[in-house]
């Protein structure tokens, strides 16, 4: 399927189901609805009973439900993303939520008759090999076990979270999508904005970074309202849960321990000045300005070459850095271009940046992008396809055994684009054209490492100030700030225009404290590139491709030793930054070889 408008391939979902309309949908709802009150009926108060053999085909059983609902609901939210301004294809999106949930709801005793059984009996049970296989699964349900509350409480639950945080996140999303932006009369969506304000023309920059600031002035009270609900609404679930802080929940499910998260946000931190200040106060040579305003950070060099990049080329470039590294991993992305599983045009109702969604016992997971044919976008395709070659390698383990941490989800991504980032490089003789690229990635790092993680801080603050009652406009905007003002230093204007950004910061609404996983998985990544680069372990592609397919089923620390790397060392996060002030500090040579 092709958008002919552009000429860019855009996904086919008709191997999910044909339409909204496909009655296979209504099938499958009530095949599910069917399948859990039977497995609620066998099973249901009877766990500590069964035989070994017994608890496996339960196990079996469970597996193919997640299977349905969550093939169900991807779909659901794949047909949405695209389409926020379908009233059809919203309402899809929250009924089928609906539905499953209403479906899933006999089978919400298991997880907490399993978190039941005593130590002694899950030995016994996985001293069956096929039960084994369930392991990692299975560690995955006890670790929240003294966090679980009644069957009751956990259907109410269930049932509530239609009509508090996932409306509130559904709101959001529908709210921001629809958000239009005008220049010089002219009517645009948010991902050409994106595009002019990482144009060379710094009027244009201008206009663009006020417009979008101003939008999200307009909508401040209506996402401070939804924000200050979801706030509370995960407030209340965590109280009643036992988590000691707000993140803990993720951190949990992360398999990181809350002093890591600490101990990594804090090593960022310390190193803002030796990263993004010093940086910042390289581009605003660059661009002959005191300061640079907030809209500059990304913007292309006066020296740059801005040549337009074609589909192809993008895809090209993305396989030849795979195959330059492993020939498995470029055969395993080629795939993504044999099949309509990518959505590339930006379009009217799109859903603004990308993202890698998986989808419920297939084999392959969807990528969606917006390709505006900048050079930036081939490292994008190289990290939205990263995650889908990640999906694939962990398909063999199983749905429930998939449960790649928030942590480790973003490692193969983050390391496919510095492999595509590095063979961009090493054909590079001009020190121009070198020093652009490199100011491209340094950018890209920052923005990964220090500003998510002055995100992670924004974030933690705004849910210790909730404690106090409803955050208003001006506490949050006066938050916001001053957490920006941290790490962007003294070269960056932090002001009146840009001081409502924090409303387009969807993470925050959408996945309270993932933030934090990006800056953890470059940090992580660099310190592997190093080991890479660096020749000390053998057959490193063969062991990082068998790394990415565990990481479903091992800690990240485990996952790690391969590789030589420790990251309980305090030194591990400031081994990957010096990967980032290394190569700033190559663009300071260049910047004096070059007198720019």
């Amino acid at each position: 399927m092709t958008n002919r408008k552009n000429n860019l391939p855009a996904w086919d979902l008709s191997d999910l189901y044909k339409s909204i309309e496909d009655p296979k949908v209504k099938t499958d709802i009530q095949k599910l609805g069917k399948l859990a009150q039977s497995f609620a009926k066998d099973y249901k108060g009877k766990l500590a009973q069964l035989s070994a053999d017994e608890f496996l085909k339960s196990i079996q059983r469970y597996e193919e439900m997640d299977v349905i609902g969550g093939k169900l609901m991807e779909y659901a939210f794949l047909q949405m993303c695209t389409r926020t301004d379908n009233k059809a294809a919203t309402a899809f999106y929250q009924n089928t939520n609906e539905q499953v949930v209403e479906a899933t709801k006999p089978t919400i005793f298991y997880t907490l008759e399993i978190n039941k059984l005593s130590d002694k009996k899950l030995k016994e049970f996985l001293k069956n090999s096929a039960i084994s296989h369930y392991k990692p699964w299975l560690d995955m349900v006890r670790l929240f076990k003294k966090h679980e509350l009644s069957e009751e409480i956990e259907e109410l639950l269930a049932d509530k979270a239609m009509t508090s945080s996932a409306a509130w996140e559904r709101l959001y999303v529908e709210t921001s999508s629809k958000q239009r932006f005008v220049i010089d009369g002219k009517e645009y969506n948010e991902a050409e904005l994106a595009q002019f304000m990482q144009d060379k023309d710094a009027t244009l920059r201008t206009k663009a970074g006020k417009e979008y600031n101003r939008v999200a002035k307009n909508n401040a009270d209506m996402f401070a309202l939804i924000y200050n609900m979801l706030i509370k609404d995960k407030s209340i679930e965590d109280n009643k849960r036992g988590f000691a802080r707000p993140d803990s929940a993720m951190n949990l499910s992360s398999r990181v321990d809350d002093g890591v998260v600490d101990a990594l946000a804090q090593a960022v931190k310390n190193r803002y000045k030796d990263l993004a200040h010093r940086f910042y106060k390289l581009k605003a040579g660059w661009l002959k300005v005191k300061k640079l305003e907030y809209w500059d950070r990304n913007a292309p060099l006066p020296f740059a070459k801005d040549e337009e990049v074609s589909w192809e080329q993008a895809v090209k470039t993305v396989l030849d850095a795979y195959g330059s590294f492993s020939k498995e991993f470029a055969a395993i992305g080629q795939k993504f271009f044999e099949h309509p599983w990518i959505d590339v045009p930006p379009r009217s109702g799109k859903q603004s940046g990308a993202f890698c969604a998986g989808t419920g016992g297939m084999e392959h997971p969807y990528l969606l992008l917006n390709f505006n044919g900048k050079e930036r976008d081939i490292l994008t395709l190289a990290h939205e396809l990263g995650h889908g070659c990640h999906h694939i390698l962990c398909y063999p383990k199983g749905d429930l055994n998939d449960q790649t941490p928030k942590v480790l989800a973003e490692v193969a991504s983050v390391f496919a684009e510095m492999v595509t980032f590095q063979n961009l490089l090493k054909d590079l003789d001009d020190n121009e054209a070198k020093l652009s690229l490199i100011a491209g990635k340094v950018s890209d790092m920052i923005n990964t490492v220090s500003r998510q993680i002055a995100f992670h801080f924004y974030e933690s603050r705004m849910h210790e100030e909730r404690k106090k009652g409803e955050v208003s406009v001006e506490r949050i905007r006066e938050i916001w700030t001053e957490e920006m003002q941290s790490y962007l230093g003294k070269y960056v204007n932090v002001d009146e225009d840009s001081s409502y950004l924090w409303a387009h910061l969807s993470h925050v609404f959408e996945q309270p404290f993932y933030v934090y996983a990006y800056a953890f998985a470059d940090c992580l990544v660099n310190s592997l590139y190093q080991v890479y680069r660096d020749g000390s372990v053998k057959d490193f592609a063969d062991k990082y491709l068998n790394m990415l397919s565990q990481t479903g089923i091992k800690r990240y620390d485990e996952l790690l030793k391969p590789f030589g790397l420790d990251a309980h060392d305090p030194k591990f996060w400031d081994k990957g930054m010096d990967l980032i002030a290394e190569y700033i500090k190559e663009l300071e040579r260049l910047s004096k070889k070059l007198g720019v």
